[in-house]
């Protein structure tokens, strides 16, 4: 492989990851193209192979739909992050404390919500719980289902940055003065997060797309919304092309501030 074509084909030895400099931030950007040109010629082409007739008449009279279910899917996950993130947090630091029982109800929270379907977690949680307390908002209960959801795995995630500190870090804390709560914010948290925000990015984006669950419970969020446009127009791929790009909009730069986080965290070992 010739030189020219080496320096703009491949990245440096020492990283893979996205690079800083300018000429390098260059060759990044036209590699990218590249590979989404070489997607979008793949995809025309098995397009063409359907001879599929496109009719955005239909689906565009049914906009409104679209922007209402987006921005409900926008509030649910915004809401969701949040809660399932605090929860995560508490439920982590739980685990790690010296009160068996509190470990005991962390334990069976993760491997209850980990290993039942998040479909029946919500049926159970709107026609059970939700009743018996009295909760009659939709927007609430999906919140709640997602949130506890993400909770679970957020809890694992965090659980296992913080198992991950060497024993050192606990004693030399220690031996400075420190005290649990210190140790744990100016010690232990900053290193754990530098190594689980790759993991974090992940469930936050799959917190965004299991919100499309919540329509089984009459939530009209995105995915509701674009079924309601296909059954009107039977028109599917012009219905369902939208509902993948407008989730698109919400992971992508999700994603990208996590590798920024990531890169403005990291330091050498």
């Amino acid at each position: 492989m010739a030189a020219p074509v080496r320096r703009w084909l491949l990245a440096p030895e020492e990283s893979a990851e996205a690079p800083h400099s300018k000429a390098s931030t260059w060759r990044w950007g036209v590699n990218l193209l590249l590979v989404a040109l070489g997607l979008a010629a793949g995809f025309t082409f098995a397009f063409q192979q359907l001879h599929y007739h496109w009719n955005w008449s239909g689906p565009w009279r049914y906009r409104a739909l679209f922007w209402q279910g987006w921005f409900t899917t926008v509030a649910l996950a915004g809401a969701s992050l949040l809660v399932s993130t605090t929860l995560g947090v508490g439920a982590a630091l739980l685990a790690r404390s010296r009160l068996l029982p509190a470990r005991a109800l962390v334990r069976l929270y993760v491997e209850g919500i980990r290993g039942t379907p998040f479909l029946v977690q919500i049926l159970l949680l709107f026609y059970v719980v939700a009743p018996a307390f009295r909760l009659e908002n939709r927007l609430a209960v999906g919140v709640l289902a997602l949130s506890l959801f993400s909770g679970a795995y957020i809890t694992e995630i965090i659980r296992g940055g913080i198992e991950g500190i060497g024993k050192s870090q606990w004693e030399t804390a220690r031996a400075i003065g420190l005290t649990r709560t210190q140790t744990y914010r100016h010690v232990v948290l900053p290193q754990a997060l530098r190594s689980i925000l790759p993991s974090l990015a992940g469930q936050f984006v799959s917190l965004i797309k299991d919100s499309s669950l919540l329509s089984v419970i009459g939530i009209g969020e995105f995915a509701l919304q674009a079924q309601q446009v296909n059954s009107q127009t039977y028109s599917t791929l012009e219905s369902y092309l939208p509902l993948a790009l407008g989730y698109l909009v919400l992971t992508l730069p999700l994603s990208l501030w996590t590798r920024r986080l990531e890169r403005r965290a990291h330091f050498d070992t």
